[in-house]
């Protein structure tokens, strides 16, 4: 069941991206002032643009259904992990289902975009970034220190509005607003570990394409620039990232959020004002790009880049799996 409830996650997503993708298609709205604007479709244009999120409506009720009908049949129990915590639906109530089938889109979804917009921080050539760009719209253009916060700022209210049906789920005594707050701060959190999957995927693709000879392509074009600036960006926040992640590490052993919250406004406001304030601090954090990554042709900066976002979410995302078991005790 999981792996169908996979499957149908995709096809909602092709739905998705192909209703996005609509609206840039040159033969869609021609305009008669250009030469594009004189073509015309072969085939009759039956489909209107509303359709693709009707069919993704459609799809996401049925499978509910589908769920229901079957999944309390064998016994199955949904299962939607969230990071930090992961929440259970059963398959005897359609509502607990349909639940499940609008969340487990709902978790796939910002997979995607969370991807998508790593994809645009890391800046890719034209014309392979047009897709990226596609999809994310205007967002795309935004200073780079907005979307670096936007997954912070997006998902922290996101979440506190879903733990209302998620204790409808799993009742629980009544639990204060702060309380949710502070939950919901460590799940964003934990959506940044997502794009250590995307990273390494592009490393392992980098270093396949430099070492086999693919041809000219604007896919491994755009694969080799977004490598490079990944790694340069690696390499230069190589310290504190590690920072973070030893601090998150250490605040997972703290017993309450007041220590947390102060530990990590004080390290981490300490840490920037110590960056950007001294030039001593400039000097230590390009300590990494002196690194001789290279041994004659081999070069080993993505295998190493690989295994240290391994790493580092690793470490990250068992400390969050930590603090957020506190918080819920």
């Amino acid at each position: 069941m999981a792996f169908i409830d996979f499957i149908l996650n995709l096809a909602g997503l092709l739905l998705w991206l192909n209703w996005r993708a609509a609206k840039a298609d040159p033969l869609g709205k021609p305009t008669p002032a250009t030469l594009i604007g004189t073509l015309r479709r072969a085939e009759p244009a039956n489909a209107k643009r509303w359709h693709l999120p009707a069919v993704l409506g459609g799809l996401l009720l049925l499978r509910a259904l589908f769920y229901w009908q079957i999944g309390s049949a064998a016994g199955w129990i949904g299962k939607l992990d969230l990071g930090g915590t992961a929440v259970y639906f059963h398959s005897n109530l359609f509502g607990q289902m349909l639940l499940f089938s609008i969340f487990s889109f709902a978790r796939m979804f910002a997979i995607l975009y969370l991807w998508l917009l790593l994809l645009s921080l890391l800046g890719g050539p034209m014309p392979t970034h047009r897709l990226v760009k596609m999809q994310l719209g205007k967002i795309d253009g935004w200073p780079r220190w907005i979307k670096i916060l936007l997954p912070f700022a997006f998902i922290a209210p996101v979440w506190m509005l879903a733990s209302w049906p998620f204790a409808w789920l799993h009742p629980k005594p009544a639990m204060p607003a702060a309380h949710r707050i502070e939950e919901a701060l460590v799940i964003a959190l934990g959506s940044y570990l997502v794009w250590k999957f995307l990273i390494a995927a592009l490393l392992a693709l980098h270093l396949l394409n430099s070492y086999i000879y693919f041809g000219k392509n604007p896919f491994w074009n755009y694969v080799n620039a977004t490598s490079q600036n990944l790694l340069a960006a690696l390499k230069k926040m190589l310290l504190p990232l590690i920072a973070a992640a030893l601090l998150l590490w250490l605040t997972s052993w703290l017993l309450f959020w007041a220590q947390l919250a102060i530990l990590l406004a004080v390290g981490l406001g300490g840490c920037l004002v110590w960056i950007y304030a001294n030039a001593t601090a400039q000097k230590f954090l390009a300590l990494p790009e002196k690194i001789p990554w290279r041994a004659g042709k081999a070069d080993f900066a993505p295998v190493a880049g690989i295994a240290l976002v391994f790493l580092l979410a690793g470490l990250a995302g068992r400390a969050l799996v930590a603090i957020y078991g506190q918080l819920s005790r």
